[in-house]
């Protein structure tokens, strides 16, 4: 027997290394209620990226990370998914308008109303994206759903305005929609621009706006070309 069978058999021989497996980790299982938040937080992200038309169930349950019949499941389609992401978007934005419009004067009015805009595209980039679109026929709420609320607001007050200037009450409908259409346009054109700061955007928005109210004339007539 040979010095080393004599080793190995005595067991002096160095034992070789056992690598360990790798332990693979569970992934956690999402309660049914979760899984429903994950797939609204990345059909918000697809649908401001590529739009209703450019996303597809497909891209939604690929970057969840699930199988297309859970989409299908938790809202029906794409046109379910879009109109829950829609309808969020609308509700947070339409709080935000309702909450800053406290002042009863027409400046502050214009400018709570610039100001509350404005800092809800700088907050929410991707929601104001997805409700300027057009919308699917059917969905729940679209961007002209809030101007239409906000409208309303500064029609009332400015009826008053009018009544106590002297001017025709029957036209404050009219005005209210100039002037929120002022701001909503320029919300539309400042999400791509940034340029300048909100607070100066909102501040040359109301200088146009008042200093045009405040030089009304009772019978507005066009100047011949």
């Amino acid at each position: 027997m040979t010095p080393t069978d004599s080793s190995a058999e005595s067991g002096s021989a160095e034992p070789a290394e056992v690598v360990p497996r790798a332990r693979r980790v569970p992934r956690t299982r999402m309660t049914s209620a979760e899984r429903r938040e994950q797939l609204i937080s990345i059909a918000r992200g697809v649908f401001a990226e590529r739009g209703f038309d450019g996303t597809t169930v497909e891209e939604i349950a690929a970057r969840a990370d699930v199988s297309k019949p859970i989409v299908y499941e938790h809202f029906g389609g794409k046109e379910g998914v879009y109109a829950v992401v829609v309808d969020r978007e609308v509700r947070t934005l339409l709080t935000m308008m309702q909450s800053a419009l406290t002042s009863g004067h027409p400046r502050e009015l214009l400018q709570q109303a610039a100001l509350a805009l404005l800092d809800y595209i700088e907050g929410s980039s991707d929601g104001f994206a997805i409700i300027v679109r057009d919308s699917p026929v059917g969905s729940s709420g679209t961007y002209v759903t809030i101007i239409g609320d906000v409208v309303s607001r500064v029609e009332d007050i400015l009826i008053e305005e009018f009544k106590d200037r002297g001017y025709e009450a029957p036209l404050a409908p009219m005005y209210a929609q100039m002037l929120v259409g002022m701001v909503g346009s320029t919300g539309q054109w400042w999400l791509d621009a940034r340029e300048p700061s909100k607070e100066v955007v909102a501040a040359h928005l109301v200088n146009l706006a008042w200093r045009g109210l405040s030089g009304l004339e009772q019978e507005p007539t066009l100047n011949e070309t």
